[in-house]
């Protein structure tokens, strides 16, 4: 085992300014370049870190996913040199699972959506004594992705802080830890906008609901939004009278929009739960949102989480537009 406690498996990713982006918006807009993480993905941060703490002396780690999180537990582990196990949904692409395999992990496909997978990974991991890895709702994975928020404070520097921050939302693992990171920081007034796609939109439901609420089925096409339900930390900052989260919707045509724009202006290509983000501004949602007066105008710099692009190619995204021609 080649692993040290001081190891850490995340990079300090690039904050890249996006010329075309701020023009179209009328503000600087930076893109934290998250997919540009060894694992293709933010969940390196929290995993990497959840590892580090609880798996050190583990007989392996079991996982459920629908592409991110199990990518990072896989990766993770391949590195500490332990075994893996990542359990994934039906709805997972081939190309996440050959991913998952290369790492050295052992792929289980069971259910139709994560929540299903998630439950046979509860079950291996009592049954096989394995370390389960949570992909979004756990503290030390909220404290592992607070370094994305410490970062872009240093890359920023001194003096300069978002008019908000634009992210998406799946399972609310992301979400609790630029809160975290906002509170490193010394952000707390910043706003941040959590998008999701219309069918996998767990959070807003929770929101309109006034609870937390179990969705009857995932509908999108980002699937790795898909959780059905989202973590009871996402929703108790949403009812915060100190933070100022703004969730809203879009369609998956909207965000495939949102991908295919991204790849031409900026020459990367990212999955549909990153597209979501992307679409409040490819979409005009956020001159819509200054205009009701819920966002500021002028609005300061936007700080963009690009979280991730491991469960796309183009074979997907040709695919993607063939199911949403509409």
């Amino acid at each position: 085992m080649n692993f040290t406690m001081s190891e850490r498996f995340h990079l300090n990713t690039p904050l890249l300014e996006s010329v075309s982006m701020s023009k179209q918006l009328g503000t600087t807009v930076y893109l934290k370049m998250e997919n540009s993480q060894p694992t293709g993905s933010f969940k390196i941060r929290g995993i990497g870190h959840f590892c580090q703490q609880l798996a050190r002396q583990s007989r392996g780690v079991v996982c459920s996913s629908g592409g991110n999180a199990g990518m990072a537990a896989a990766f993770v582990a391949r590195k500490m040199g332990l075994p893996a196990t990542i359990v994934v949904p039906s709805s997972t692409s081939q190309l996440v699972v050959r991913r998952l395999q290369d790492q050295g992990a052992t792929v289980r496909i069971v259910g139709k959506v994560w929540d299903d997978a998630n439950a046979e990974a509860l079950r291996v991991a009592e049954t096989e004594e394995l370390t389960f890895v949570p992909p979004f709702d756990h503290p030390l994975l909220w404290e592992g992705h607070a370094s994305l928020m410490v970062e872009a404070a240093a890359s920023l520097g001194p003096g300069v802080k978002p008019g908000a921050v634009l992210l998406s939302v799946g399972g609310g693992g992301l979400l609790c830890g630029v809160i975290h990171g906002l509170k490193d920081v010394g952000w707390m007034d910043v706003p941040v906008i959590a998008m999701e796609t219309v069918g996998a939109d767990c959070f807003n439901a929770a929101i309109k609901a006034g609870k937390v609420v179990t969705l009857v089925d995932i509908t999108s096409e980002a699937t790795c939004l898909g959780a059905k339900t989202v973590c009871q930390r996402a929703f108790q900052y949403s009812q915060s009278s100190e933070l100022t989260i703004i969730s809203e919707l879009v369609t998956d045509q909207e965000a495939l929009h949102a991908i295919h724009m991204f790849l031409d202006e900026e020459r990367v290509l990212v999955e549909m739960a990153c597209g979501a983000a992307l679409a409040a501004i490819y979409s005009g949602l956020i001159p819509r949102l200054q205009n009701q007066g819920r966002l500021p105008t002028p609005l300061g710099p936007l700080l963009v989480i690009v979280c991730g692009g491991s469960s796309i190619n183009m074979e997907q995204l040709s695919s993607l537009k063939q199911k949403l021609r509409s």
